[in-house]
């Protein structure tokens, strides 16, 4: 079994005052489970995978492999394979000998070692390219090869720091099918760190999300995605993001543009019990769309048309509380208004409404 966790884990920099780069982590991945830790940049993620491999210290709490607490064991000693940014082969090498290094420093018969690295080239399609060297390969073909030296040392666990970043877009879409894929043939429980929300919700069983070091959710992508836990996470996953914006109340619901956006009963009710006055009212791009200019909704000039193909999205201003508010609406791409004409929205399904606590964030459940 190779379960992981960290346990009240903590990474202190010295400092005035002292840096928390990780705070307090208590965070579980399941055996074969293929968890992503996302959030952006200095949120503490790929601080916490360093950890977990003992390349960074735990200076609070422990962090455990397989139920057994690895926080004081150096690296080579906790059966993990981690795969970086950089892809960090050996150029004076061929993909077979960067690929089976590892098996030859632990002394591993020259006909294992061959056998092992056939069967991760034949995986990871680079049957061709063991006598190659890596200055002849394409990054995709490169980040491969370092995969497949993670594959050959059949590690407890998989440690990914950003592998995709430097591969074009189009690359990266195809690199993590195939990577999530690998995944799911080889079981083996992997904890990938990535920036990007797009890469986190469509690769991983479930998705951590942390902000300055603290985890703020963890959740399968749907979850995160349809119930987030506080408005960061609302306004980290999606994309384009949710429109956030705190509104006045009123009986029947919030005021936006001089007008009541309806809110669920159940939505109203727990609103009321908290005495508010006003709310951080979430709305995802999708969830507004386009109306005839005589109907009642909101008022939006365009100020920006992404033509996106099937869809578009428009970005707009919405007086809200006597300020022009920046909303985002996705809409057909068939038919999308002119920069500076005036538009009618209106929410498609008052279901779809989020509420988050105007001063700490929190979701308000209904």
């Amino acid at each position: 079994m190779s379960e992981v966790a960290y346990v009240g884990a903590s990474r202190v920099f010295p400092a005035s005052p002292p840096v928390r780069a990780v705070d307090r982590l208590e965070l579980a991945a399941g055996d074969g489970e293929f968890l992503v830790l996302v959030g952006p940049s200095g949120s503490g993620k790929s601080t916490a995978l360093r950890m977990l491999a003992g390349l960074e210290e735990v200076d609070e709490g422990s962090v455990t492999i397989g139920g057994r607490d690895v926080t004081a064991e150096p690296p080579r000693s906790r059966d993990i394979a981690m795969v970086f940014q950089s892809y960090a082969l050996y150029p004076h090498m061929t993909v077979a000998e960067n690929m089976g290094f590892a098996l030859k420093l632990r002394k591993e018969p020259r006909a294992r070692i061959r056998e092992k690295v056939a069967e991760a080239a034949r995986m990871l399609d680079l049957d061709g390219q063991l006598d190659r060297k890596p200055r002849e390969l394409s990054g995709g073909q490169r980040q491969r090869v370092a995969m497949g030296r993670a594959i050959v040392r059949e590690p407890s666990v998989f440690l990914m720091d950003e592998p995709l970043s430097n591969l074009d877009a189009k690359l990266r879409v195809e690199t993590r099918a195939n990577i999530a894929g690998l995944q799911r043939r080889l079981g083996t429980t992997t904890l990938y760190v990535t920036h990007d929300q797009v890469e986190a919700m469509t690769m991983g069983h479930r998705v951590a999300v942390l902000r300055d070091g603290q985890l703020q959710q963890v959740a399968e992508p749907r979850e995160l995605y349809e119930r987030p836990a506080n408005s960061f996470v609302a306004g980290f996953i999606g994309s384009p993001a949710m429109n956030l914006k705190t509104v006045p109340l009123c009986a029947r619901g919030a005021v936006v543009d001089g007008r009541t956006v309806d809110l669920p009963r159940s939505a109203l009710g727990a609103v009321s019990a908290n005495g508010f006055g006003e709310v951080t009212l979430g709305l995802r791009p999708e969830s507004l769309r386009l109306v005839p200019a005589e109907r009642e909704g909101l008022r939006m000039t365009v100020d920006l048309v992404e033509e996106l193909g099937a869809d578009a999205l428009l970005h707009g201003t919405i007086d809200v509380a006597g300020s022009a508010e920046r909303f985002v609406v996705r809409t057909d791409g068939r038919t999308t208004p002119r920069l500076g004409e005036q538009v009618t929205v209106e929410l498609r399904d008052p279901d779809e409404v989020h509420l988050f606590h105007p001063d700490t964030g929190e979701r308000i459940p209904a």
